[in-house]
Protein backbone atom coordinates (compact mmCIF):
# COMPACT_ATOMS: atom_id res chain seq x y z
CA UNK A 1 0.00 0.00 0.00
CA UNK A 2 1.28 3.33 -0.53
CA UNK A 3 0.46 6.66 0.70
CA UNK A 4 -3.19 6.76 1.53
CA UNK A 5 -4.16 4.81 -1.94
CA UNK A 6 -6.13 1.47 -0.84
CA UNK A 7 -5.58 -0.97 -3.42
CA UNK A 8 -8.30 -2.72 -5.13
CA UNK A 9 -7.77 -6.86 -5.09
CA UNK A 10 -9.98 -6.77 -8.38
CA UNK A 11 -7.70 -4.27 -10.44
CA UNK A 12 -5.48 -5.50 -12.75
CA UNK A 13 -1.89 -5.86 -11.36
CA UNK A 14 0.23 -4.20 -13.90
CA UNK A 15 1.80 -6.61 -16.67
CA UNK A 16 -1.03 -8.90 -15.52
CA UNK A 17 -2.98 -8.66 -19.00
CA UNK A 18 0.28 -8.83 -21.10
CA UNK A 19 0.82 -12.42 -19.37
CA UNK A 20 -2.44 -13.60 -19.87
CA UNK A 21 -2.61 -12.67 -23.60
CA UNK A 22 1.10 -14.66 -24.03
CA UNK A 23 -0.47 -17.52 -22.20
CA UNK A 24 -1.30 -20.14 -24.15
CA UNK A 25 -5.37 -20.93 -24.15
CA UNK A 26 -6.33 -24.93 -24.81
CA UNK A 27 -9.86 -23.48 -26.77
CA UNK A 28 -8.46 -20.27 -28.70
CA UNK A 29 -9.41 -20.70 -32.21
CA UNK A 30 -11.75 -24.03 -31.36
CA UNK A 31 -14.85 -21.79 -32.62
CA UNK A 32 -13.34 -21.53 -35.92
CA UNK A 33 -12.84 -25.34 -36.30
CA UNK A 34 -15.68 -26.60 -35.28
CA UNK A 35 -17.91 -24.01 -38.20
CA UNK A 36 -15.86 -25.47 -40.87
CA UNK A 37 -16.25 -28.90 -39.29
CA UNK A 38 -19.63 -28.80 -38.92
CA UNK A 39 -20.35 -27.19 -42.69
CA UNK A 40 -18.38 -29.80 -43.96
CA UNK A 41 -20.60 -32.18 -42.27
CA UNK A 42 -23.87 -31.07 -42.80
CA UNK A 43 -23.27 -29.32 -46.54
CA UNK A 44 -21.65 -32.51 -48.36
CA UNK A 45 -24.77 -34.60 -47.54
CA UNK A 46 -26.95 -31.68 -48.17
CA UNK A 47 -25.33 -30.68 -51.65
CA UNK A 48 -25.23 -34.35 -51.99
CA UNK A 49 -29.57 -34.69 -51.84
CA UNK A 50 -29.88 -31.82 -53.38
CA UNK A 51 -28.49 -33.17 -56.94
CA UNK A 52 -29.85 -36.57 -56.34
CA UNK A 53 -33.51 -34.96 -55.94
CA UNK A 54 -32.81 -32.49 -59.16
CA UNK A 55 -31.43 -36.02 -61.27
CA UNK A 56 -34.53 -37.49 -59.94
CA UNK A 57 -36.94 -34.55 -60.58
CA UNK A 58 -35.11 -34.22 -64.29
CA UNK A 59 -36.21 -37.58 -64.91
CA UNK A 60 -39.93 -37.99 -63.57
CA UNK A 61 -40.08 -34.36 -66.03
CA UNK A 62 -38.78 -36.48 -68.90
CA UNK A 63 -41.11 -39.69 -68.79
CA UNK A 64 -43.96 -37.59 -67.93
CA UNK A 65 -43.56 -35.71 -71.72
CA UNK A 66 -42.31 -38.91 -73.11
CA UNK A 67 -45.43 -41.11 -72.34
CA UNK A 68 -47.57 -38.00 -73.26
CA UNK A 69 -45.63 -37.30 -76.64
CA UNK A 70 -45.18 -41.52 -77.49
CA UNK A 71 -49.04 -41.63 -77.30
CA UNK A 72 -49.72 -38.84 -79.27
CA UNK A 73 -47.23 -39.92 -82.07
CA UNK A 74 -48.86 -43.41 -82.50
CA UNK A 75 -52.74 -41.92 -82.78
CA UNK A 76 -51.43 -38.98 -85.07
CA UNK A 77 -49.17 -41.61 -87.10
CA UNK A 78 -50.35 -43.04 -90.79
CA UNK A 79 -49.89 -46.90 -89.59
CA UNK A 80 -49.64 -48.50 -86.63
CA UNK A 81 -45.84 -49.54 -87.23
CA UNK A 82 -45.01 -45.83 -87.93
CA UNK A 83 -46.62 -44.92 -84.76
CA UNK A 84 -44.57 -47.51 -82.91
CA UNK A 85 -41.48 -46.08 -84.40
CA UNK A 86 -42.47 -42.57 -83.41
CA UNK A 87 -43.47 -43.46 -80.62
CA UNK A 88 -39.60 -44.80 -79.82
CA UNK A 89 -38.13 -41.41 -81.25
CA UNK A 90 -40.62 -39.55 -79.31
CA UNK A 91 -39.50 -41.28 -75.96
CA UNK A 92 -35.80 -41.19 -76.67
CA UNK A 93 -35.92 -37.20 -77.45
CA UNK A 94 -37.66 -36.96 -74.61
CA UNK A 95 -35.29 -38.58 -72.36
CA UNK A 96 -32.02 -36.81 -74.32
CA UNK A 97 -33.59 -33.47 -73.49
CA UNK A 98 -33.43 -34.01 -69.93
CA UNK A 99 -29.53 -35.79 -70.26
CA UNK A 100 -30.60 -39.68 -70.00
CA UNK A 101 -29.41 -41.93 -72.26
CA UNK A 102 -32.15 -45.10 -72.82
CA UNK A 103 -32.91 -47.79 -74.89
CA UNK A 104 -36.26 -47.20 -76.22
CA UNK A 105 -37.32 -50.68 -76.06
CA UNK A 106 -36.73 -50.91 -72.38
CA UNK A 107 -38.06 -47.68 -70.82
CA UNK A 108 -41.30 -48.11 -73.53
CA UNK A 109 -44.28 -50.12 -73.39
CA UNK A 110 -47.16 -49.80 -75.33
CA UNK A 111 -50.55 -51.01 -75.06
CA UNK A 112 -53.60 -50.84 -77.57
CA UNK A 113 -57.07 -51.35 -76.97
CA UNK A 114 -58.21 -52.75 -80.21
CA UNK A 115 -55.88 -54.61 -83.12
CA UNK A 116 -55.19 -52.96 -84.75
CA UNK A 117 -53.94 -50.17 -83.11
CA UNK A 118 -54.91 -46.86 -84.88
CA UNK A 119 -59.11 -48.29 -85.31
CA UNK A 120 -61.38 -45.19 -84.77
CA UNK A 121 -62.48 -44.94 -81.18
CA UNK A 122 -59.52 -47.11 -79.92
CA UNK A 123 -57.38 -45.93 -77.09
CA UNK A 124 -53.28 -46.52 -77.22
CA UNK A 125 -51.73 -46.51 -73.53
CA UNK A 126 -47.98 -45.85 -73.11
CA UNK A 127 -46.07 -46.40 -70.25
CA UNK A 128 -42.55 -45.13 -69.70
CA UNK A 129 -40.45 -46.13 -67.02
CA UNK A 130 -36.82 -44.98 -66.31
CA UNK A 131 -34.74 -45.78 -63.54
CA UNK A 132 -32.43 -42.62 -62.40
CA UNK A 133 -28.71 -44.08 -61.56
CA UNK A 134 -28.02 -41.83 -58.20
CA UNK A 135 -24.39 -39.81 -58.54
CA UNK A 136 -21.24 -40.79 -57.54
CA UNK A 137 -22.31 -44.19 -56.15
CA UNK A 138 -20.01 -47.13 -57.26
CA UNK A 139 -20.83 -49.91 -59.37
CA UNK A 140 -19.19 -52.45 -56.69
CA UNK A 141 -21.88 -51.29 -54.46
CA UNK A 142 -25.23 -52.75 -56.18
CA UNK A 143 -25.74 -55.42 -54.07
CA UNK A 144 -25.76 -53.52 -50.85
CA UNK A 145 -27.71 -50.41 -51.66
CA UNK A 146 -29.87 -49.50 -54.33
CA UNK A 147 -28.15 -47.40 -57.30
CA UNK A 148 -31.49 -46.02 -59.08
CA UNK A 149 -34.63 -44.84 -58.76
CA UNK A 150 -37.27 -45.97 -60.91
CA UNK A 151 -39.36 -43.51 -61.98
CA UNK A 152 -43.11 -44.20 -64.34
CA UNK A 153 -45.25 -42.24 -65.76
CA UNK A 154 -48.43 -43.37 -67.83
CA UNK A 155 -50.37 -41.48 -70.73
CA UNK A 156 -53.82 -42.87 -72.86
CA UNK A 157 -54.61 -41.11 -76.01
CA UNK A 158 -58.09 -41.99 -78.02
CA UNK A 159 -57.51 -42.89 -81.90
CA UNK A 160 -59.78 -40.29 -83.96
CA UNK A 161 -63.33 -41.43 -84.67
CA UNK A 162 -62.98 -40.22 -88.09
CA UNK A 163 -59.50 -41.77 -88.72
CA UNK A 164 -59.32 -44.47 -91.24
CA UNK A 165 -58.87 -48.27 -90.61
CA UNK A 166 -54.68 -48.74 -91.04
CA UNK A 167 -52.96 -51.94 -90.97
Amino acid sequence: MTAGVPVDARAPRPGAAARHRDAADPEEGSALLEFLAGSVLFLVPLVYLVVAVGQVQAAAFAVEGAARESARAVVTADSSDEGVERAAAATLLALEDQGFEADAEDVLDLACSHDPCLTPGATVGVTVRYEVPLPLVPAALQGWVPLAVPVESSHVAAVGDVAAVRP
